[in-house]
């Protein structure tokens, strides 16, 4: 019986070899950013409301025209072959299905056009390689097959240190030692499925179905990405997309202020679920500056660390339009394929229904920072417009260091309470 996210991901690790799990469980070095997801969403406490009307309990949401039934969506994930042959369409089906978006990653391992699903609501998630033709093709693709947004995702110049990943030694082309051989061996419906679809690759970086060159699909795998890609980029990527784009990967009040000069239709607040910078906040503490920066002119939508429904209403509280699932949903897939991922999905909308109805909230809209018990999050206090979080001017730090003492003494003392 899986009563919650972590039976799923249980039930994955037994299902998967361990290559497989730990490149979608893993994040970067010591996976200390991964963990402050999770212990910052359980920092957050939801104060209910008494006799209020709740017979009608309706979390869905409108965005960019389109109705989602949840509050939620799938985020783009690579490799979903791995976990489960045609993982991507299964996925989206599920979505679909749901009544919610899915967002297909570059990464995927089938063609975009194969993915998208006709009653979906379908977003395409970009990585600007070295050679941005490839990221071109895909867009003009995307675009063709009538995906509706377009995700660009910015916090990954180079690839986080998955350690991970390099014990296992997993990476392109992929040639598997004696102990992963063995690990292979003990899951045999998993190899039984892999050998007969001749494993997945990076198909959607080449434009004319076909086989990829292995040094192309190297270079996704590694993150070999545009390091010349700034925000005056986006005017190129414009010319290519006019539909709704989303920045994907914001963590700094002063980088959502530049989407909004630049003319991005929304942010996605985001570490990667951890797997890049593993000194970075966590995407729950970085959000209300976002929040606050953004001032309701573009939606702003998380992703990292939702594992219950009422991590879903604490991001909404918190000023989130929405939120995108990555891992939860990939342990449903490895536990029961498309089934398992539509499990997952019904069980966070049963808890996110609860949540709101022990609330005292009748409506996912209604959810706002009235209904938390200490609305001062971020852990730490927010630096002031203009301020580099690591290079800053001496004299203005010395000025505002009284009042940042004060700030943090009176949170510390919070937490010994």
């Amino acid at each position: 019986m899986k009563l919650n996210i972590s039976d799923y991901r249980r039930s994955a690790k037994a299902r998967l070899p361990r290559f497989v799990f730990d490149y979608i469980d893993g994040a970067a070095e010591d996976e200390s950013c991964a963990r402050r997801n999770r212990s910052d969403f359980e920092r957050v406490s939801i104060v209910p409301r008494m006799l209020r009307d709740l017979t009608r309990i309706d979390p869905s949401i409108e965005l960019f025209g389109d109705t989602w039934r949840q509050p939620f969506g799938i985020a783009p994930t690579g490799f979903n072959g791995f976990v489960h042959p045609q993982g991507d369409a299964m996925l989206a089906r599920a979505a679909a299905a749901s009544g919610i978006p899915f967002v297909l990653s570059t990464a995927s391992n089938m063609r975009l056009e194969a993915v998208r699903q006709p009653d979906g609501v379908n977003w395409f998630q970009l990585y600007v390689l070295t050679e941005r033709s490839v990221a071109e093709q895909m867009v003009r693709r995307a675009k063709n097959a009538g995906y509706r947004a377009l995700v660009l995702t910015v916090d990954v110049p180079v690839s986080g240190m998955r350690e991970r990943d390099v014990r296992n030694r997993f990476r392109l082309p992929f040639r598997p030692g004696p102990a992963m051989l063995f690990d292979l061996c003990r899951h045999p419906l998993w190899l039984a499925r892999q050998i007969a679809v001749g494993g997945p690759g990076f198909v959607n970086l080449v434009e004319q179905e076909g086989p990829v060159p292995a040094a192309v699909g190297a270079a996704a795998l590694t993150r070999d990405m545009d390091r010349n890609l700034t925000w005056e980029s986006l005017a190129w990527l414009r010319r290519l997309w006019d539909g709704p784009l989303l920045v994907k990967g914001l963590l700094h009040p002063d980088d959502a202020r530049l989407a909004l000069t630049h003319g991005v239709d929304g942010v996605i607040v985001s570490n990667h679920g951890g797997r890049q910078l593993d000194a970075a906040p966590s995407s729950i503490g970085a959000l209300p500056t976002i929040v606050d920066a953004i001032a309701d002119r573009i939606p702003v939508l998380l992703d990292s660390g939702i594992r219950r429904g009422s991590d879903i209403a604490k991001a909404l509280a918190l000023g989130a339009r929405a939120v995108l699932i990555g891992r939860a949903t990939l342990y449903g897939l490895a536990s029961g394929g498309e089934a398992g991922a539509r499990s997952v999905i019904d069980l966070l909308a049963t808890e996110f229904a609860r949540v709101l109805t022990l609330c005292g909230v009748a409506s996912a809209a209604e959810l706002d920072r009235g209904a938390l018990s200490d609305a001062r999050f971020p852990i730490l206090p927010p630096l002031p417009s203009g301020a580099s979080p690591v290079l800053d001017d001496p004299s203005r730090r010395a000025a505002r260091a009284p009042a940042q003492r004060d700030a943090v003494t009176e949170t510390l003392a919070d937490e010994r309470s």
